[in-house]
């Protein structure tokens, strides 16, 4: 997700076809009277304005012209549908996706997770407001909350007074939630498209982030959930961070989890993009297995996925899910990000990508790869740009 969404007050945090023909060219036809040569001459003859003098000049010069942009057109038109061709093949793909019932039973099964933005841990929050989220949340298929705590700063530190009512939060939850845990999300923007920003290639970058998650831990966190952006596929060092991190978490009875970019929708499709746009996006099925093997949770960030219409985002989700299951081992909790909230820019339209759309396309991936998969839920990102509309249909379509 994008870094700077992840807290409402905190402003730190990241052809008109001519088809027009040209008649014969000028000239005499062999074989023809005079008198029909001439009247062939005169109506071949270019046009002239009012009142000019007659030229008698041919045809040509406008015939060729024509025919040029004629054939300008048609190479345009070639061109234009060799470029588009693969894109309408998969949104028609998508689309088909989108078609089907899902299996019974492909509901939730109460793994579910719900992103909490910075006002949680900063004091903005009252127990009011504690007890207003349990009744949300009880009787769903909640389990973990990510908090957001940081974000990390770009030595991969993190101050303490970045989370001064953490424990207050944690002890809260608890009394209304005792199976619900709390988790700090932390994040932070890499530089790897540009000079500033998170380096995970530093190791002292990468012993920081260790040792910041300690403080988390000791604050009572129960887990620590990490979105960094943009995380390019194949990067190493964010593996090796994770393999420390395993180790660190397990050694301490808490969970490790992590934000996810989508999988490649084409084979590559990272490298084309990233070649184009100089942002791959997209992380190739391979790497995505990668990350899994090595946490605890992995939650897809399944939306900002510049789908126009309802039917391609839910096919695109569904696809998603599908290229997601194939490759999570089935000791990781898998979640299959929803869009609980609402923005218009490039790459987001709301119309379009909606919770009964993602929750239809969830369902559909989950019937054709693994219905019975037991470690696999949503998270709903975020709280505080949710609408009634959007928990509603994350009830009724998912929880049911």
């Amino acid at each position: 997700m994008d870094e700077n969404r992840t807290d409402e007050n905190r402003t730190d945090e990241n052809r008109t076809a001519e088809g027009q023909g040209g008649g014969p060219e000028a000239g005499g036809c062999p074989g023809a009277e005079p008198a029909e040569q001439t009247r062939r001459s005169d109506a071949e003859t270019v046009a002239q304005p009012a009142g000019a003098p007659a030229t008698g000049r041919p045809a040509r010069p406008v015939a060729g012209r024509r025919s040029l942009r004629r054939r300008v057109l048609r190479f345009t038109t070639a061109v234009l549908a060799l470029l588009l061709l693969p894109l309408l093949t998969a949104e028609t793909a998508l689309r088909l996706n989108y078609t089907g019932d899902p299996a019974p039973g492909t509901l939730t099964r109460h793994q579910d997770a719900l992103w909490l933005g910075h006002a949680w841990v900063d004091g903005r929050k009252t127990g009011q407001d504690v007890k207003a989220l349990a009744r949300r949340l009880r009787d769903t298929g909640i389990r973990d909350l990510y908090v957001h705590s940081g974000p990390l700063e770009h030595d991969g530190t993190l101050p303490a007074s970045d989370y001064p009512k953490a424990r207050w939060l944690i002890a809260a939850v608890h009394r209304e939630l005792p199976d619900v845990r709390v988790q700090a999300w932390l994040g932070d923007k890499l530089a790897g498209e540009g000079p500033d920003g998170l380096r995970l290639d530093r190791p002292a970058t990468r012993t920081a982030v260790l040792a910041s998650t300690r403080a988390i831990l000791a604050a009572g966190f129960q887990g620590a959930h990490f979105d960094l952006e943009p995380l390019h596929s194949g990067d190493r060092d964010y593996l090796r961070l994770l393999d420390d991190l395993r180790e660190l978490t397990h050694a301490r009875g808490a969970v490790l989890s992590v934000a996810a970019h989508q999988i490649d929708p084409l084979p590559a499709f990272h490298s084309f993009w990233g070649t184009t746009t100089g942002h791959p996006k997209w992380w190739s099925q391979a790497y995505f297995g990668q990350v899994a093997r090595r946490v605890d949770q992995i939650a897809v960030m399944s939306y900002d996925t510049m789908q126009p219409l309802q039917s391609l985002y839910g096919g695109y989700v569904a696809q998603q899910t599908s290229l997601a299951l194939e490759v999570t081992p089935a000791g990781t909790d898998l979640l299959m990000g929803l869009p609980f909230y609402h923005e218009n820019r490039f790459g987001h339209w709301a119309h379009a990508e909606t919770v009964p759309a993602a929750v239809r396309g969830v369902r559909l991936g989950l019937t054709r790869t693994d219905a019975d998969r037991a470690r696999f839920g949503v998270a709903l990102y975020v709280d505080f740009a949710a609408t009634e509309a959007d928990w509603r249909a994350y009830r009724e379509d998912w929880v049911g």
